[in-house]
């Protein structure tokens, strides 16, 4: 006791420490270690001149909508001489999509091939990627992947099922999972105000003489399918 009667305080004493002191931020490194990746689905298509490339375009919009789902749009080599496409009048490929090699297939959680017709089956230039894809069917790399289908036909009656349904065997050999896009699409199926491609096995749009663009049916046809196709790949990755 101090002569004035009060404690002195010792030098050695600790300031007081708070009950929940605060703690240093989480890296950004940590953060985005806990950000689980989004399911990856492929667009892989061959269009010519540009049709089946619209649907493609817009079912990526449907894929992108369903959150924890992104598409990657690809398209498959050319197969003919720059000279031939010139003098058969094919627009120039957008260089912003990449080709696909048959070894990025792997890496995807579900893919949508387009591909416009030839007498009722796939366009040789898809046919041609698909016979790359030997060693991965050797593997089984593929094996239970979901995939889908749409189509670019000239006429009505030029293969818009037959083409989705003859390309089904490359599906079969490889074990995956086809995933037709049946009658989802609702009221949007039965219209019959406007010629509109697409079927139960996939979106579709009809070329004509080459000039005639998607109509606003068919797009959406293709937007729908992007969506169903990452609800399925998406259901399937959580089953």
């Amino acid at each position: 006791m101090g002569k004035g009667g009060g404690c002195v305080p010792s030098k050695k004493k600790q300031p007081p420490v708070a009950d929940n002191p605060p703690q240093p931020a989480p890296s950004t490194a940590a953060a985005t270690a806990t950000t689980p990746a989004k399911l990856k689905i492929l667009i892989v298509f061959y269009s010519m001149y540009g049709h089946v490339e619209f649907l493609a375009r817009r079912m990526k919009t449907g894929v992108d909508g369903v959150e924890g789902v992104e598409a990657l749009l690809y398209r498959v080599p050319e197969t003919l001489a720059s000279e031939v496409l010139e003098q058969m009048k094919a627009p120039p490929k957008d260089p912003s999509i990449p080709e696909i090699t048959a070894a990025e297939l792997v890496g995807a959680d579900g893919i949508l091939f387009g591909f416009p017709t030839r007498y009722g089956s796939m366009a040789a230039q898809m046919k041609s990627f698909f016979d790359s894809t030997g060693q991965l069917w050797n593997e089984q790399k593929l094996a239970g992947k979901p995939a889908g289908f749409f189509v670019s036909t000239g006429t009505q009656g030029g293969g818009q099922e037959t083409t989705a349904w003859t390309a089904i065997t490359q599906l079969a050999h490889h074990g995956m999972l086809f995933v037709p896009v049946g009658y989802t699409f609702g009221a949007g199926m039965f219209k019959m105000d406007s010629i509109r491609g697409g079927s139960p096995y996939g979106a579709g749009v009809f070329a004509g003489d080459g000039s005639r663009q998607p109509s606003e049916t068919e797009l959406a046809l293709a937007e729908h399918q992007g969506k169903y196709m990452a609800t399925i790949v998406k259901r399937l990755a959580h089953a």
